[in-house]
């Protein structure tokens, strides 16, 4: 009896230390619908940004998150892109297709309203494969998509794009 009160609070114990997250279901459902709105993009970095305005239709069937859009620039150029989330407790990986077509890989984390996410190019982008992206929820009406990349002739870090989007 006494040995069977041991091991059961040993496993308390190894229980309570193993971490648990949150489903992040809670977290991504208030992103369901369709979505606009305007932006800028860099296609290069030192080169001049482009207004772009984007319309997004975002599924975010329980613990993933499925977003295809369309940005608009220079009056006449429109480029599909689109991006495919799925969590693991609050770690996140998948995939992002960019206007060029090219498919990237994405990992990272959710902190408070923001997904942070690792890019990794499947070409070189700005002189090298990585980068990271945000995509920051502001209530459930608001949500801001940015991407950051390095100049590598100055070490610093740069916005190649933001896009700020409102639910319709």
């Amino acid at each position: 009896m006494r040995r069977q009160a041991c091991l059961l609070a040993v496993l308390a114990a190894i229980c309570a230390a193993v971490p648990t997250y949150a489903d992040e279901s809670g977290f991504l459902k208030p992103l369901n619908g369709n979505w606009t709105g305007t932006g800028k993009v860099l296609r290069k970095i030192g080169g001049p940004p482009i207004n772009v305005s984007c319309k997004f239709n975002i599924r975010a069937p329980g613990t993933s998150i499925s977003m295809q859009g369309t940005c608009r620039g220079l009056l006449v150029i429109s480029r599909a892109i689109s991006a495919q989330l799925t969590a693991s407790g609050n770690r996140y990986s998948g995939t992002y297709t960019g206007p060029s077509g090219a498919t990237s890989q994405l990992s990272g984390g959710r902190q408070g309203n923001v997904i942070n996410l690792a890019v990794r190019w499947t070409r070189l982008v700005n002189g090298d494969r990585d980068a990271s992206m945000t995509i920051r929820r502001q209530g459930s009406s608001q949500l801001t998509l940015r991407t950051i990349d390095k100049d590598l002739s100055s070490d610093k870090s740069v916005v190649t794009s933001e896009i700020n989007l409102r639910r319709q």
